[in-house]
């Protein structure tokens, strides 16, 4: 390898996404994605909306409540990324590049996180120094690929439908299971 290698390397490194547990409320714990990959959904999904029709940036800083700013730099990401499609001149604006349920949670943080990876060892240039030590990397490897595998089943129409009451009904979080049973 040379230096421009490691670089690229070291770059596609840092733009993976981090997952983060976060502790909400007394009992309660999530993993978390970044704001701006939240923010990013929600333009998706407003986008979703309207089967036709071409939204400006303005329109969908508007409908979402989000600044312009913001909105501009996540289209141009989502733009790059193949999952929205945008048009220049007066009568120009953004919509997606494809139907709702043809765009998966995982290309989405894909598109604004970069590759899900919930261990250095995880990601594709992977730069851990105990990796070729380690006696659990395989195992968060592993489920990795299961979070991937979870997060490529779930469509953006997915993420539109309103699934509280679902989720709270069929998860409990095993530090909330091992809490009741003492």
């Amino acid at each position: 390898m040379n230096a421009a290698t490691d670089i690229t390397i070291l770059r596609q490194s840092l733009n993976s996404t981090k997952i983060v547990l976060f502790k909400i409320g007394k009992d309660s714990l999530m993993l978390r994605i970044s704001k701006l990959t939240d923010y990013g959904t929600l333009i998706l999904a407003q986008l979703a909306l309207e089967k036709e029709g071409i939204y400006s940036a303005h329109q969908v800083a508007e409908s979402t409540h989000l600044a312009r700013p913001t909105v501009s730099k996540l289209l141009k990401a989502l733009s790059q990324a193949g999952l929205v499609t945008s048009q220049r001149g007066a009568q120009g604006g953004y919509t997606l590049a494809r139907p709702p349920e043809e765009i998966s949670a995982a290309q989405i943080i894909d598109a604004l996180e970069g590759p899900v990876a919930i261990t250095e060892c995880s990601s594709e240039h992977g730069l851990c120094n105990l990796e070729s030590f380690c006696q659990v990397g395989s195992a968060w490897q592993r489920i990795n690929i299961k979070i991937r595998k979870a997060l490529e089943e779930v469509s953006l129409t997915d993420l539109q439908q309103s699934t509280q009451s679902t989720t709270q009904q069929n998860f409990t979080h095993p530090l909330n299971r091992r809490n009741k049973l003492s």
